[in-house]
């Protein structure tokens, strides 16, 4: 008797009509929200090229109690402020992966999770050999390991490429296990000397917010304040302030109960993703990407090894380490890529995820402190290898737009309009046809909540 083929698993397969969109409307929001922070970088590097020294002035402008430790520069500011509101939506995101989405399953995380990390592994071995070689500073090498979300997807919307929902959900879950792995470089590698009071405090802050949680505490006239402490003590322990943004998401209970239409965590993200994307990541890049580009500088960006390990690892280190992850991966766990896209489809996806913005300017400012003149140069490194990569990236999935443009199509057709696309329909059951359109019935109404909305309430009926 024949022994039973194994079954193989689907790599970048259709996904199930909640999750596909679930994607659409955290995409939607990260796309407007990048093409601001494009805009938010070019406007710092022209103010920094041509009126340097208002702009200098301005983000070094100092505010803050003194007293309480916070007497801190306009950058500062945006770098440990307002980038604690993109972390804690990163936190939110990876919570509901975790508990609802690809990283529920660990046989469906492998993927996502190895490529990420080889993602990640591989341009710090390409800064460090590059420096070893050319006697550098080993000190920038966490720099090139982050991916820009929202900077990727800016540039899916100028270059108008009709991606598959199941490409951009695999780059959304990339970017979520990459901001987590960044997040503990952050934490692990660029603490600086600890205050335990502080330190010490701002865990019992979490604990409170913890314990308000699972109580069914209500109300942003609550947490709001109760984050503001939390932060101000993260501030001051010694560990990077935006690390109290992420332990606050994570916390929050991202699966649905019965009769829920969303999750607390669903329902807090969609409120201030809008805030983070659209206000406190441009507002870093305002005052974090403006540096001074002349033709000598770009030209020891490719001479220098700290500037040249940063460009080889976005561009080359990322593209090699996620799609090697990717490949082997597969290979050995017996997934099968969708008959429908190719391994160049996958290897365009990560030299799109070399496009590090946000999270590695803010890690060469931290890498970098003792030598702002250096820093500054990593900078213009981290422009211009993301410039490279997006261009690279934008080459690679334009040779096979016609393709994407046929799947997108096909997976959106909805010939009967019903509001239900076609292909989640045939071979269906009226009663799953019912029930996919209740879902859609209810997520409307809930959008519709959200945007007449005067006010939030973060508050939360009890963790996962």
């Amino acid at each position: 008797m024949t022994a039973p083929r194994t079954r193989r698993s689907i790599f970048l397969g259709r996904l199930s009509l909640p999750e596909r969109n679930f994607i659409a409307d955290a995409l939607r929001a990260e796309t407007v929200g990048g093409v601001l922070l494009l805009v938010a970088a070019v406007v710092a590097l022209i103010w920094a090229n041509t009126l340097g020294g208002s702009y200098e002035a301005v983000r070094g402008f100092h505010l803050g109690p003194a007293s309480l430790g916070l007497d801190l520069s306009l950058q500062h500011w945006a770098a440990n402020g307002l980038l604690a509101v993109f972390f804690f939506v990163a936190g939110i995101e990876l919570k509901r992966e975790l508990v609802a989405g690809e990283l529920r399953d660990p046989r469906a995380a492998a993927l996502p999770v190895v490529a990420a990390l080889c993602g990640m592994i591989t341009p710090a071995l390409v800064y460090t050999v590059v420096n070893a070689v050319g006697g550098g500073s080993p000190a920038g090498w966490a720099v090139p390991t982050a991916t820009d979300i929202a900077f990727a997807l800016a540039v899916l919307a100028v270059i108008g490429t009709s991606l598959p929902s199941s490409l951009r959900a695999f780059l959304l879950t990339l970017a979520v296990v990459d901001d987590l792995f960044a997040i503990l470089i952050i934490a692990i590698f660029f603490t600086s000397q600890l205050n335990f009071l502080a330190l010490g405090l701002a865990v019992v802050g979490l604990g409170v917010f913890y314990l308000l949680l699972r109580k069914g505490v209500r109300g942003w006239y609550v947490y709001v304040p109760l984050g503001v402490v939390i932060w101000a003590l993260m501030e001051n322990s010694g560990v990077h302030a935006t690390i109290a943004g992420v332990a606050m998401g994570l916390m929050l209970r991202c699966h649905r109960r019965d009769g829920e239409a969303h999750s607390p965590g669903e329902h807090i993200e969609h409120l201030v993703r809008p805030l983070s994307a659209g206000l406190a990541v441009p507002l870093f890049a305002l005052f974090s990407a403006g540096v001074t580009i002349s033709g000598g500088a770009v030209r020891e960006v490719f001479t220098r090894p700290e500037t040249l390990g940063v460009v080889l690892g976005l561009v080359v280190g990322k593209a090699v380490g996620i799609f090697g992850g990717t490949w082997l991966t597969a290979r050995f766990t017996k997934a099968e890529l969708n008959p429908e896209l190719k391994w160049p489809d996958v290897f365009a996806l990560a030299s799109l995820a070399g496009i590090g913005f946000t999270v590695s300017l803010l890690i060469g400012e931290l890498a970098f402190t003792d030598d702002l003149a250096l820093a500054d140069e990593v900078k213009a490194s981290v422009l211009i290898g993301s410039l490279i990569a997006a261009v690279a990236a934008s080459v690679l999935l334009k040779l096979r737009d016609n393709k994407y443009k046929k799947l997108y199509e096909d997976e959106n057709r909805d010939e009967d309009q019903d509001g239900i696309p076609d292909v989640y329909e045939e071979g269906q059951p009226e009663y799953h046809r019912r029930m996919a359109a209740l879902y859609e019935a209810k997520a409307a109404e809930h959008r519709r909540l959200a945007e007449v909305a005067t006010g939030a309430e973060p508050g939360d009926d009890g963790p996962a």
